[in-house]
C-alpha cells in the first residue's frame, strides 16, 4: 500500500500556493497528469477530497486546510534539517539566490565581504527562488513580488522590502514613440508583446490588471525569458516592459510609463539559520549598494528615483 512522502506533501503545497494543477505540476518541473496522480494518492491515503476545483482554481476543502497546515510545517522542518547538515558555521559557503537582475555582479562582489565564499543560484522565476529559500537551498535571496507570494510561509526567514520599482517599457527606436519622453500605457495596445511564458512571468495577474485598465488586453506574440533575444525582438517593432535601471541602446529605447501603471515591490529575504544569521540588516545593505551601482544606466530612471523617496524608504 502507498505511503506518504515528502513529494506528496509538496504536491498539496504546490498546488495550494498556484491555485493551479497545471501550474504547479509547471513550477515541479512534473507533467500535469503524474502531478495529478500524486494527488489522487494522497486523497486516497487521507480519506477525503483536498481541493475544490472551481472557477478561481483549486481551492482548499476543510480537510484540505489541516493537511496543507501539516504539510507546511513538516516540509518545514525538513528544511530546517537539510539546512543544518550543511556547512551553516559563519566558516561554510552562502548560498544566494535570484532572479535575473542588473545587480548580479556587484551584489555577490557585497556579499563576499560577509562572506567570502558566495555560491549563486538565477532562476527565472521569483517563485522558483523562493522555493529554493523555503527548501533551504539558498541562505540570502532576491526576488521580485509574484502572483502567489502571499500565501507562502516564509516561517525562519527575515523578509526586508529593498524598493518598490515602477515598470518601464521597451520599444524600438524607430517606433514613433521613442520620441516622446513618457508612454501612455494605452499607446501600446496595438503592439506585439514580448514577455516571459506564462510560468515564468510572475506578475501576470497584475500585468493584466494595469492594461485592462488602460482599455485593452496585450498581444502575448513572443515568449522569451532571454533578455538579448527580448531586445532583438523589440528592435524589430515589438515593446515589452522593462526593469527601470534598463539602458537604451542597440536599436531600442527605456521609456517611462506615464502615471507608473505598474510598480513592483523587490525583496530581500535571509534565513536565520544561515551562516549570516543575525546579519540581515548587512544583507540589505549590500543589496541597496548593489542597487544603487545601476541607477545611472537610466537617467529618466534616476530622475524618478531623486523625486519619490517614498519608493525607498530605508535608502540612505
Amino acid at each position: 500500500m502507498p505511503e506518504l512522502e515528502l513529494r506528496h506533501l509538496r504536491a498539496v503545497r504546490t498546488i495550494a500556493e498556484e491555485g493551479s494543477v497545471t501550474r504547479a505540476a509547471t513550477r515541479l518541473g512534473l507533467t500535469q497528469p503524474a502531478l495529478s496522480a500524486q494527488l489522487r494518492t494522497v486523497e486516497r491515503l487521507v480519506g477525503g477530497q483536498l481541493f475544490d476545483r472551481t472557477r478561481n482554481g483549486c481551492v482548499p476543502t476543510d480537510l484540505g486546510r489541516r493537511v496543507l497546515g501539516t504539510a507546511r510545517l513538516v516540509l518545514d522542518e525538513m528544511a530546517q534539517l537539510i539546512s543544518t547538515t550543511r556547512e551553516t558555521d559563519r566558516g561554510g559557503p552562502l548560498y544566494f539566490g535570484c532572479i535575473s537582475i542588473l545587480y548580479f555582479a556587484p551584489l555577490v562582489e557585497g556579499l563576499r565581504q560577509l562572506n567570502a565564499d558566495v555560491r549563486a543560484e538565477v532562476r527565472q522565476s521569483s517563485a522558483e527562488v523562493v522555493d529554493l529559500l523555503e527548501q533551504g537551498h539558498v541562505h540570502v535571496a532576491l526576488f521580485e513580488f509574484f502572483d502567489g507570494m502571499p500565501s507562502r510561509d516564509l516561517a525562519g526567514i527575515e523578509l526586508r522590502k529593498l524598493v518598490s520599482e515602477p515598470a518601464f517599457v521597451a520599444v524600438s527606436d524607430k517606433d514613433p514613440l521613442a520620441e516622446q519622453d513618457e508612454i501612455g500605457l494605452c499607446q501600446l495596445a496595438d503592439h506585439d508583446w514580448v514577455t516571459p511564458t506564462a510560468q515564468m512571468m510572475g506578475n501576470r495577474m497584475t500585468m493584466f490588471q494595469a492594461c485592462a485598465d488602460a482599455g485593452f488586453v496585450p498581444k502575448l506574440t513572443h515568449h522569451t525569458g532571454e533578455s538579448s533575444t527580448a531586445r532583438g525582438l523589440v528592435a524589430s517593432g515589438a515593446v515589452s516592459f522593462a526593469a527601470a535601471p534598463s539602458r537604451t541602446g542597440d536599436g531600442i529605447v527605456i521609456r517611462k510609463l506615464r502615471g507608473t501603471p505598474l510598480m513592483t515591490d523587490i525583496f530581500v529575504a535571509t534565513r536565520r539559520d544561515s551562516p549570516v544569521a543575525g546579519r540581515a540588516h548587512e544583507v540589505f545593505a549590500c543589496a541597496a549598494d548593489a542597487y544603487r551601482s545601476v541607477l545611472d544606466r537610466n537617467p529618466e530612471y534616476r530622475k524618478w528615483w531623486d523625486a519619490h523617496p517614498e519608493a525607498h524608504p530605508e535608502f540612505t
